[in-house]
């Protein structure tokens, strides 16, 4: 949610939190509301007057309308007080720069992230808040639990600890917390109001008028938010008095807050493509900017966006983003100003059409971010080139530093596109890329905790639409994460949900894939029974479509699971099932593999002649596939038959060949292979990820 700092503790710091504890020369005024808040860290609590100890950390709210500079004051206040806190400062966003509320296991798992704590992916809000309690269980840390939406949110983040201080900034009161500490803002002194104006522009327009200065600052309230545009608004014009700017706005009249009336004089005085750019600015995902994303918004170019991206900046109307990339929030309180903009401007058409194209870019961005890790591909590398160049990326680390900073706007852009409750077309491709990109970059397991999110996401719509193709396509996503995460459990429950829903569907594929994947989780379980039976099902189904290449590798499952179980004659017969499947589809890969595993259970089963023979008939197809270290493999397995045979010669020889076909690094277990004690080790599930789309 923020970019972050490492202290010497190793403990993270939030960016803006590190760097506000280097300059405080920044913050205007609230003297005695950090006098206040100060005497608060020290007053005894209601549990400490009846003679108990506190059982948890104490919490200080600091509560004001947004705009009202309640982070800032939160962040002054940590500054100060940090040096208490040996074990680090945290902060965390609870809601998003639009208000979207941010839920309790997001926040969660950004608090265990910064503390370099395991965040299982698919685990739930209470374990990852638990997990959380218990990682700061001893420590003397600070939290900003910055924009909380609810009394719910801060209280699943409190550490079981009075050593620890959570400092809460909200709209309003957080009832149901007890001893919570509220400080309620208020506007700036005017002094402090006149000197936020100054440093937009100078001193020397307010030495000339001090009291047109003081009459603005009292016009504005004292609101930061509306002082920074009112200053930002003459920084604009060096030829405007400050009396100027005082007269429009005692002429626009008293309705709506001072921050709304400086506002719509600012959006007043911007161009035409510009005040549009600024009003659409209310679609962008969770208020997170880029040049792309006004780009495709605006349907202007990428230049010639960031140049006005920046020219808000400097007009208090955007925030600058600390980032290698030119990123830009949407202040909070003037999200519900543009949105109301946008919506009394534009046609609802023209904000369904700029939606659209903000969602294709990021669909072609995130393409593009794919296809640069593909340059193997030709196809790949031909696709890449037919991009325009403004949505390439220069190198596969480009690529992977541009994911990781866009992160949370990409995901805030998967919840926009679903934000209706459809899942059309456009949506479908916006998941599917993010997925696979993803875990081009950084891999499924690295990626899970994000990739469960957008599954739920489209099985969320899916069951609200009563949707059953695509909710079997979200069940087997989730469940094929469960798997690869070690839940396996869980996973089983989802494959059955999924299969329910295919056959609801009926969709041979997704009825297919859960009865092979129920078996694989079976299998993971040691329930070698099940699995049999559920992968003989699936091979029922692949056999009735003639579907050959899927029913050979069930065959090959199914011998497996036998295998497991002991019954090597039976795991025979299915492994020559695949063997002659495979033989007939022209798999000279495939078949040199299910040789090799015939060789293996034969081997098991005491024929050692047989597997001799069928090892060497296998180390041919090997060879014809090209397979190197399959190749070296069997070698060593023809090694190990051949001492059983009590020829140590010759398996000498072929440990030697192995050897020089690698060097020195030996080849790792084929994969999918049991071990000799098969009744107790087994591979892991088989399933591959898919995309969230039904149709990938």
């Amino acid at each position: 949610m923020t970019d972050q700092a490492v202290d010497t503790d190793g403990v993270r710091l939030s960016g803006d939190i590190a760097g506000g504890l280097a300059e405080a020369d920044g913050f205007l005024g609230r003297t005695r509301e950090l006098k206040e808040l100060r005497a608060d860290i020290e007053r005894a609590g209601l549990d400490t007057l009846s003679g108990r100890k506190a059982p948890r950390a104490r919490v200080l709210l600091i509560a004001g309308r947004p705009g009202s500079g309640r982070t800032t004051l939160a962040r002054e206040l940590v500054r100060q007080v940090a040096g208490r806190y040996p074990d680090g400062v945290l902060r965390v966003r609870l809601s998003e720069p639009d208000g979207t509320r941010v839920p309790v296991e997001h926040a969660a798992r950004e608090l265990l992230t910064a503390l370099g704590r395991p965040t299982p992916a698919g685990a739930d809000a209470d374990d990852l808040a638990a997990a959380l309690r218990t990682a700061l269980a001893g420590r003397r840390a600070l939290l900003l639990l910055d924009d909380a939406a609810d009394a719910e949110q801060v209280d699943a983040l409190l550490p079981d600890t009075p050593d620890c201080l959570a400092v809460a900034v909200s709209r309003g009161p957080l009832t149901g917390i007890t001893d919570v500490r509220p400080c309620t803002l208020g506007g700036l002194d005017t002094k402090s109001g006149v000197e936020l104006i100054s440093r937009r522009i100078g001193s020397v327009r307010i030495t000339v008028d001090p009291r047109a200065a003081e009459s603005l600052a009292e016009q504005c309230q004292g609101q930061p938010a509306a002082l920074t545009l009112a200053g930002g608004w003459l920084a604009a014009r060096p030829q405007a008095a400050v009396a100027d700017l005082a007269k429009h706005l005692r002429s626009a009249g008293d309705e709506g807050t001072p921050l709304s009336r400086v506002f719509h004089l600012v959006h007043a005085s911007l161009p035409s493509p510009a005040a549009r750019i600024l009003r659409l600015l209310a679609l962008a995902p969770a208020g997170l900017v880029d040049p792309h994303t006004a780009s495709a918004l605006a349907g202007c170019s990428v230049t010639g966006a960031r140049t006005t991206l920046d020219d808000f900046v400097s007009l208090g109307l955007l925030r600058a983003v600390d980032s290698p990339l030119p990123e830009y929030e949407v202040p909070g309180c003037l999200h519900p100003l543009l949105l109301a903009l946008a919506e009394s401007h534009e046609r609802p058409a023209e904000l369904q059409l700029a939606r659209a194209r903000m969602l294709e870019r990021t669909v072609r961005l995130l393409q593009a971010c794919r296809a640069i890790t593909e340059t193997d591909s030709p196809q790949a590398r031909e696709k890449l080139l037919g991009m325009p160049p403004s949505v390439r990326f220069s190198t596969p680390r480009a690529a992977a530093e541009w994911l990781r900073l866009r992160r949370p706007a990409l995901l805030a852009a998967a919840r926009l596109a679903v934000a209706d409750g459809e899942l059309d077309t456009l949506a479908r491709r916006l998941m599917s890329q993010l997925v696979r990109t993803m875990v081009a970059h950084i891999g499924t397991q690295a990626a899970a905790p994000d990739l469960y999110g957008i599954h739920r996401l489209v099985l969320d719509v899916a069951e609200r639409r009563a949707l059953p193709r695509e909710k079997a396509a979200a069940l087997l996503n989730l469940a094929d994460l469960d798997a690869r995460t070690g839940r396996t459990a869980e996973a089983l429950v989802r494959y059955r949900a999924a299969l329910d829903a295919g056959r609801e569907a009926n969709d041979p594929y997704a009825t297919g894939r859960a009865m092979e994947s129920v078996g694989g989780a079976h299998l993971e379980l040691g329930d070698y029974d099940r699995a049999a039976d559920w992968f003989g099902r699936a091979l029922t189904q692949r056999l009735a479509r003639e579907e050959r290449a899927d029913a050979a590798r069930l065959y090959g499952r199914i011998a497996t699971a036998h295998t497991y179980a002991g019954r090597y004659g039976e795991a025979l017969r299915n492994w020559r099932a695949a063997i002659a499947g495979y033989r007939r589809e022209g798999d000279v890969a495939a078949h040199a593999r299910a040789l090799s595993e015939l060789a293996r259970v034969q081997e098991y089963a005491g024929r050692f002649e047989e597997s001799l023979r069928t090892c060497q008939e296998a180390v041919e197809w090997a060879r014809r596939a090209e397979d190197v270290r399959l190749q070296a493999a069997l070698h060593l397995r023809l090694a190990d038959t051949l001492d059983h045979l009590g020829d140590p010669t010759a398996a000498g020889l072929h440990r030697a060949r192995a050897e020089r076909m690698l060097g020195e690094e030996l080849p790792e277990p084929l994969s999918g292979a049991p071990g000799p004690d098969a009744g107790t080790e087994h591979g892991a599930n088989a399933c591959e990820i898919r995309s969230a789309s039904a149709e990938d």
